[in-house]
């Protein structure tokens, strides 16, 4: 879709028979029927009328038909979170025995998933660069599937993912990217050929930071053995308020996503004229082919001069905060990240250096960020 029709297919009434502009909510655990034959149709596979909320429901239905649509999918499937989206994929298509090749510098809880699930339950994982995923062919030979990150975490590193699902075709492996950064409104992995597309919601499809959730984008047959397998049997079903949430953040996804490139833009420009910074991780508009924008999610590479821990409590626009894609503008310095309990995560397995931060620019004036930003380096560097 063009930007002009994302913005108009975002701003359609809802057109449900009352003139309401947005859903409603359903908010009923299961829906009755009036018949025997009616109900034992429905149960014998006939039809898809809404049967229990924790398969089906209208109001998500309506969100899943949207990011159907914004990401050029022909089904979508929603969940509780990310993570349920994530595992639900993962567990709908490896076996024991199957190989799974991911990026490095995974999101630090899909790591996890991987070593202390995956990985005992029988399942070959390894890691490889996003150059090696890009320009070797035979990286996927023998995978069963590829999980992506377009960029990656923390370190931003995008992939030419055209490239990346030919040479997957060409091994017969399945791809996943998750594409919860540049969201539909500036990259569709599955144009570039990608089978399957995935989303924290809780980012910028939801942008107000009231919502946990997560969708998945793909054929309606990679949906439907979703639907099939994991969704009813793993239970990290989108209930009817978060999907009702997610279809209002969809509604100005768009316009929320050109203020944060603005913003990022800004930042980009006058960090790289700044004495302490080594270097910034905010991959553009067209650095990768597909990638038309760039988001508010940034990581920055501070010289030894500058204490990160003194620098990060400076600031007064910026909070303390794990997630990121709201209103509010956030921080997380590495050294805190690489000092988190419990098992090692992706940014301790990949030596992502503590002189780092990542920050999420939210909707505050970008002036006023920048000044904070700015104070808190003078402050840092004394």
């Amino acid at each position: 879709m063009t930007d002009d029709s994302i913005d108009t297919f975002l701003a359609q009434p809802f057109g449900g028979g009352e003139g309401s502009v947005t859903p409603p909510i359903y908010q009923s655990s299961l829906f009755t029927f009036d018949d025997f034959s009616a109900f034992e149709a429905r149960m014998s596979g006939q039809g898809n009328r809404t049967l229990y909320s924790r398969v089906q429901n209208p109001t998500q239905d309506a969100f899943e038909q949207m990011m159907a649509k914004l990401e050029g999918g022909e089904a979508a499937v929603g969940f509780a979170s990310g993570m349920a989206a994530i595992s639900s994929v993962l567990f709908a298509f490896l076996k024991p025995g199957d190989r799974l090749a991911c990026v490095e510098h995974v999101y630090p809880d899909a790591y996890r998933l991987m070593e202390r699930m995956l990985g005992p339950w029988g399942v070959e994982v390894t890691y490889h660069s996003v150059t090696e995923l890009q320009d070797n062919p035979d990286t996927l030979k023998g995978a069963a599937l590829a999980y992506l990150e377009s960029p990656n975490s923390m370190m931003m590193q995008v992939m030419d993912l055209r490239k990346v699902a030919d040479h997957a075709k060409a091994h017969g492996c399945l791809t996943v990217v998750d594409n919860s950064w540049a969201t539909p409104v500036f990259q569709t992995p599955l144009a570039l050929g990608i089978d399957i597309v995935l989303h924290s919601a809780s980012k910028y499809i939801c942008g107000h930071s009231d919502t946990v959730a997560g969708v998945v984008v793909a054929s309606d047959e990679h949906i439907a053995r979703i639907r099939d397998l994991t969704l009813p049997l793993l239970g990290g079903k989108l209930a009817p308020f978060e999907a009702w949430l997610l279809v209002r953040g969809l509604r100005t996804l768009p316009a929320r996503m050109r203020e944060h490139q603005r913003t990022a833009d800004l930042f980009v420009d006058r960090l790289g004229a700044r004495p302490e910074v080594v270097t910034v991780n905010s991959p553009g508009p067209n650095s990768v082919p597909g990638l038309k924008g760039r988001s508010g999610l940034m990581s920055i590479e501070f010289t030894k001069d500058i204490d990160v821990r003194k620098f990060a409590d400076a600031l007064n626009l910026f909070h303390y905060g794990v997630s990121w894609g709201g209103f509010e503008s956030l921080i997380v310095p590495t050294a805190i990240t690489l000092a988190q309990a419990g098992p090692k995560n992706s940014l301790q397995a990949f030596g992502v250096p503590d002189t780092m931060v990542r920050i999420s620019l939210g909707l505050e004036d970008a002036e006023a960020l920048w000044s904070d930003f700015e104070s808190a380096l003078v402050t840092a560097g004394s």
